[in-house]
């Protein structure tokens, strides 16, 4: 394995060296909106690096965050979507990078009519730590004994507390183009919890990334031109999902896969995925007599928490998984039963979501409902048409 320093080293050096002149191996091709291109300078095109576009995820009005924000193209793309009303953050710890990215800001913003982009320093797996705020602490501080770098610690904690860099439940979408792959291994699952942490309740991740069909060997994480490379750091395509997974992300899918490879080493197949993902299903689970129906196509399907749904079937679930279900991605794939009688948030009782069960429709109805209509009449009469 590629040792923390060398692993970091190589990635700083080669994506400084890339801010100012175009590597080609960094980058395999992507169709974006051509339109949106538009108001992008030239040298921002020329020193973009990506593999996938989760642009299409942005809606008008969010607060986005890009992750490693790099010459800015995702972030001038965003903007435009999201709109005046809207709000873009990029996080970059490439100086050059920023530097690029910041240089060109204020023509993006004339270009398209306003300034809804701002260009922040520190490392994606760690979003509480203003790096720039950071040094500037530090300037001028002389730092040569132990008791200077616990001081710098207590620094940092307390940066992160007071000034995070990106807070809390504070982001509609989070996208990153290329650039969760550079992060090392031992990072990785902090860096999933900071994404899900600045998610607002609701909002979504759309992470376009490079992936291996195999695991990758340990000669080839020990390369760090590979690993630079978008190569060697890949994730195994099903463990980047599984890593939303234990996140405590939901309705996890892949919105878009390369069908050929972008590289092949040793057989092992080299492609950019985009997977898109969700938060919202943490809370209590609260009984208010609610049912859904799975429309099929499948005999039954299983959510990322265990709940069975057989097709066709009333299947009871808690308030929050009701509404979860009529949401995206689950959307027009159930159909919500209501109960005659609404049970007030205030008087329901908890529910039992680690079983699955069938609501009888007495349940929904009431156990007194003796409802009779007329059915003597012709279908479509009086009644009402039912044809």
């Amino acid at each position: 394995m590629l040792d923390t320093i060398h692993a970091e080293h190589s990635v700083r050096t080669r994506y400084s060296a890339a801010a100012n002149q175009r590597e080609a191996a960094l980058c395999c091709p992507v169709d974006y909106r051509s339109e949106l291109l538009e108001a992008i300078p030239q040298e921002i095109l020329e020193r973009d690096y990506g593999c996938g576009d989760p642009s299409p995820f942005v809606r008008s009005g969010d607060t986005v965050l890009d992750l490693g924000s790099g010459g800015g193209k995702l972030c001038s793309i965003a903007a435009q979507l999201v709109g005046a009303e809207g709000r873009v953050i990029g996080v970059d710890c490439n100086q050059e990078m920023l530097g690029l990215a910041r240089r060109y800001q204020s023509q993006v913003a004339e270009r398209i009519g306003f300034d809804n982009v701002s260009f922040r320093c520190g490392m994606i797996q760690d979003l509480q730590l203003d790096l720039e705020l950071l040094a500037k602490e530090l300037s001028g501080r002389q730092r040569t004994g132990v008791q200077d770098i616990l001081e710098q610690r207590l620094l940092e904690q307390r940066l992160r507390t007071e000034l995070p860099l990106i807070a809390s439940d504070s982001v509609d979408c989070v996208v990153s183009n290329c650039v969760l792959n550079l992060v090392r291994p031992d990072d990785r699952p902090q860096l999933f919890r900071e994404v899900f942490r600045v998610l607002k309740r609701g909002g979504r991740a759309a992470i376009s990334d490079i992936v291996s069909d195999e695991d990758v060997p340990e000669h080839l994480k020990a390369d760090p031109t590979l690993w630079s490379g978008c190569i060697s750091g890949a994730w195994r395509e099903d463990d980047f999902l599984a890593d939303f997974e234990r996140a405590g992300f939901h309705g996890m899918y892949v919105a878009k896969r390369q069908n050929e490879p972008w590289q092949t080493v040793e057989g092992i197949e080299f492609r950019s995925i985009t997977v898109v993902a969700h938060k919202g299903k943490q809370g209590p689970c609260l009984e208010r007599n609610q049912a859904v129906i799975y429309r099929g196509p499948f005999k039954k399907v299983e959510d990322d928490d265990g709940h069975v749904y057989h097709r066709g079937e009333r299947m009871a679930v808690c308030d929050k998984t009701f509404r979860l279900l009529q949401q995206e991605p689950y959307e027009g794939a159930f159909m919500p039963i209501e109960p005659y009688e609404e049970i007030a948030l205030n008087e329901a009782q908890p529910f039992d979501c680690r079983r699955n069960v069938r609501r009888h429709p007495r349940e929904t109805k009431g156990q007194d409902y003796h409802v009779t209509t007329d059915a003597t009449g012709e279908c479509g009469g009086s009644g009402g048409a039912c044809c």
